[in-house]
């Protein structure tokens, strides 16, 4: 089971970062021939970084829409982002410093994404105007992620399983040394549950992800007034028609 398990974490390893480089390199390929900043608009370069810092790490734009919107999902976002840190010791052998002192936040960050989940899945479901666009694709998105932190959270603290045998697994895989997976159910199920969502990943709408860094009506400048906005083939047809 152990060889079954290691096989699919690496075909979802594979198949997790291929997928992203490669829709990542679409959304740069993607042309953008309008300005089309949502104003009010920084008209600086420098304005834009500070705004697309902004709302990656504060989720401006949700914060003015809806606050409570915005308290689930920055909750759930934060707590995800604290749970994978603190999975990274399970796949190094000296585990760095900064990995060490984020182990106590980790743990109970876990608590924050689930209940950020929650608050989010009940949105779905009670406000009129969410549930209207809401496909099944967007309850089952949550689902996932719910029971992917509900089982994390019973192996932390309802039933424990043997972490040193599960961190000589996957640092096994990745130097080819061989280790058993223990055979606790919330192990398998979490474990399960992981490699589907890193093979649906780049194929799903949680790509907005990435895909922030590429929307213009976040990452342009304000300036239309001041430059001439024009995409490299329009500028390509201008030039040949002048010739």
């Amino acid at each position: 089971m152990s060889t079954v398990y290691a096989l699919l974490f690496i075909v979802a390893t594979l198949v997790l970062v291929i997928g992203l480089a490669r829709k990542i390199a679409k959304y740069a390929k993607v042309p953008a021939p309008l300005k089309i900043p949502t104003t009010p608009a920084p008209v600086t370069q420098t304005g834009v970084v500070l705004r697309m810092f902004r709302e990656v790490v504060f989720f401006e734009s949700l914060f003015k829409s809806t606050k409570w919107t915005w308290i689930f999902s920055w909750m759930f976002h934060l707590g995800l982002l604290l749970v994978l840190l603190r999975h990274v010791r399970y796949f190094m052998d000296s585990v760095w410093l900064p990995i060490e002192l984020i182990q106590p936040f980790g743990m109970y960050a876990g608590f924050a994404m689930v209940a950020g989940l929650g608050g989010l899945f009940v949105r779905r479901i009670f406000v009129d105007r969410v549930r209207y666009i809401s496909a099944p694709s967007d309850y089952l998105w949550l689902i996932l992620l719910g029971f992917i932190g509900f089982s994390g959270l019973m192996m932390s603290f309802v039933v424990h399983t043997d972490i040193v045998a599960v961190k000589q697994f996957f640092t096994g895989i990745w130097t080819f040394s061989g280790g058993a997976l223990p055979v606790d159910l919330p192990l398998l199920v979490h474990i399960t549950l992981v490699i589907v969502l890193m093979l649906l990943f780049p194929f799903s709408k949680l790509l907005h992800a990435p895909g922030i860094f590429f929307s213009p009506s976040r990452n342009q400048v304000d300036n239309p007034r001041e430059k001439r906005h024009i995409v490299p083939w329009a500028k390509a047809l201008e030039e040949n028609e002048k010739n």
